[in-house]
């Protein structure tokens, strides 16, 4: 158990017999914003034996659709020691995809992540959660496994070859029992200086005696450094909804990350996430948006980076309301 716990991207669900869920997200943009895909392998273990299997979810950006393939429980599989996991002939890691689907729509090809940026971390605040992950009684947890990586290879998707070389690549993951109430998710590394990465995570989260809390985990990478705003090192938020979209500031000491979104609501696609281990339609989500950036030093008023990030992934579920 320490050992999934000290690398959270590692497959946590090897004991959990029912109402559980866990999924890893891999987003990849070629190198000229022209095409955005994510691929969303997991396991879904309901309240009943036949509740359960493994899946592959494919978001294709460009086209506003999704496909959802379910698989039997048993293909799904993983190593102990290392984030590597499959479901039949697909393979998933840090270091690449390699992907053989035949549904609706047909993958295949491999892709080769390198220059893969991770989450700072240590020992008492493990992940992108940190401390959190020791807490064992929460519904949904939280990993960034990758902020930022570069793409070498080519996918062949409905007979037509993508180029992905040259790309870039986002891995998280979330494993548990239900997404939080409400949540707010952006994500982007398709900024015209290619190290910038951001990855924007915010959550009603039930906690003990029915309490619940508004959890965020926010990372940006710029300048050959990751600022980070979150819930466990004492930064402050504030929201506001503008139609479809959203401003949100964070403070932390003498740093304000000011984040905009931009997306068109026919962009969105309906996808499935997890309640009570079962995937049900419960997200609505974006590959198309674009998220305005402002990093400043409150004390010397220096405006540290400005930037568009293009396709943005942006997510939104629950009741945005209560964040």
């Amino acid at each position: 158990m320490f050992k999934e716990i000290r690398n959270p991207d590692l497959y946590h669900g090897r004991r959990k017999k029912n109402n559980y869920f866990e999924g890893w997200y891999f987003k990849i943009v070629d190198v000229n914003n022209e095409h955005s895909y994510a691929f969303i392998p997991g396991i879904s273990k309901g309240k009943e034996l036949d509740d359960s299997h493994s899946f592959i979810q494919v978001l294709d950006g460009n086209n506003v659709t999704t496909e959802y393939i379910k698989f039997d429980q048993k293909d799904f599989h993983s190593e102990k020691k290392t984030f590597e996991i499959g479901i039949l002939n697909n393979k998933f890691s840090l270091s690449k995809l390699s992907l053989a689907i035949e549904g609706e729509t047909k993958l295949s090809g491999t892709l080769r992540f390198k220059n893969i940026l991770k989450w700072p971390d240590s020992i008492l605040n493990p992940g992108s959660m940190g401390y959190y992950n020791y807490f064992t009684f929460m519904e949904c947890y939280s990993q960034v496994c990758a902020l930022n990586g570069d793409i070498e290879g080519i996918l062949t998707i409905n007979n037509k070859e993508i180029d992905f070389t040259n790309g870039k690549v986002y891995i998280e993951k979330n494993w548990g029992k239900s997404f939080p109430q409400s949540w707010i998710w952006i994500q982007s590394n398709s900024f015209n200086d290619r190290n910038v990465s951001l990855t924007c995570s915010i959550g009603r989260v039930p906690f003990l005696f029915g309490k619940t809390f508004s959890g965020f985990l926010v990372a940006l990478s710029v300048n050959n450094q990751v600022y980070k705003f979150t819930t466990m090192n004492k930064s402050k938020m504030t929201i506001n909804r503008s139609g479809n979209d959203v401003r949100i500031d964070f403070k932390r000491k003498n740093l304000l990350l000011k984040i905009k979104t931009k997306s068109k609501l026919n962009q969105f696609i309906q996808v499935k996430g997890p309640k009570n281990g079962e995937m049900v339609s419960v997200v609505d989500e974006t590959l198309k948006g674009e998220v305005v950036l402002k990093l400043i030093d409150l004390t010397t008023h220096e405006i540290i980076y400005s930037g568009v990030g293009k396709r943005a992934g942006i997510e939104y579920g629950g009741e945005l309301r209560i964040l």
